[in-house]
């Protein structure tokens, strides 16, 4: 019987350690693994507009009422294989946009985004229990502001010198997920869990705003935590592992059920601009 032994190997030249690196950076945030999150399914939710042109026309009528719109999404990140993921939506298994929505003319910011974030991925009913169902959101920072300087499909990450009134703003924020969370997915879209790897610098399958998070992100040291709560890498300068992390489907339904006709422009992340 032969004895099969594993050796790691190891470079006869340690790293050298610089000096500290560290000033002037923001809190350190812990990302938890994929697998500590449990997923689910929820009855569909369509789009409000049967069009592009539809959802400008409601934004017009928006604005002739109540003023500039103001829409929030939120960035949810974890990790798989010690490396950030971003978890998103995807519709029509085309287009991606990040959880939230447009908020209400007399809702408060934050109290009105957890409403929204509530309608899109909290679970009904009694299909779960435990710990996470009722986990609140945990609401960071501000990472960016895009802009709608007028009634047509483009946004922008600034306001243009000549823009006074602007129809639209949207507000990226960073949420931090806890331990355990239940998130449950309407019908008719995907939950993805999405590298940042997959979405730097990929305008083409994204759009200009979600592949702008590595950069909105790299203003943060991660630590990254086991199912046990143990610290398992830490950036910066951790080996990174072994697995290469790969864009992860969720929790998904029909997603033909409820699609709205996007076809001919796309959406804003996905370079229309169009929310």
């Amino acid at each position: 019987m032969s004895t099969t032994t594993t050796t790691t190997m190891q470079s006869s030249r340690p790293p050298i350690r610089p000096r500290d690196f560290s000033a002037q950076q923001p809190q350190t945030i812990r990302l938890y693994p994929l697998s500590n999150y449990t997923f689910g399914t929820k009855e569909t939710q369509p789009e409000e507009d049967p069009s592009v042109l539809a959802r400008l026309k409601r934004l017009e009528e928006h604005y002739e009422q109540y003023g500039m719109r103001r829409t929030c999404e939120g960035v949810l990140v974890c990790h798989e294989h010690n490396h950030p993921h971003v978890l998103m939506l995807q519709i029509a298994n085309a287009f991606f946009k990040l959880p939230g929505d447009y908020l209400q003319f007399d809702d408060e910011e934050v109290d009105g985004f957890k409403k929204r974030l509530n309608e899109r991925l909290a679970p009904v009913g009694s299909q779960f229990s435990g710990e996470g169902v009722n986990e609140d959101w945990e609401i960071g920072d501000t990472l960016a502001q895009w802009w709608r300087p007028n009634f047509e499909t483009f946004m922008y990450p600034f306001l243009p010198g000549h823009v006074t009134r602007p129809k639209e703003c949207k507000k990226l924020y960073f949420i931090q997920l806890p331990k355990k969370k239940v998130l449950s997915v309407p019908k008719n879209m995907k939950l993805l869990a999405v590298p940042l790897f997959e979405l730097y610098d990929n305008t083409a399958r994204y759009g200009p705003q979600l592949s702008a998070i590595p950069h909105l992100l790299s203003r943060y040291n991660f630590e990254f935590v086991d199912e046990n709560d143990n610290v398992v890498a830490a950036t910066p300068g951790t080996p990174f592992s072994s697995e290469k992390p790969t864009t992860k489907v969720l929790a998904e339904g029909d997603a033909d059920e409820g699609m709205a006709d996007y076809s001919a422009e796309g959406t804003e992340n996905n370079g229309a601009n169009v929310q």
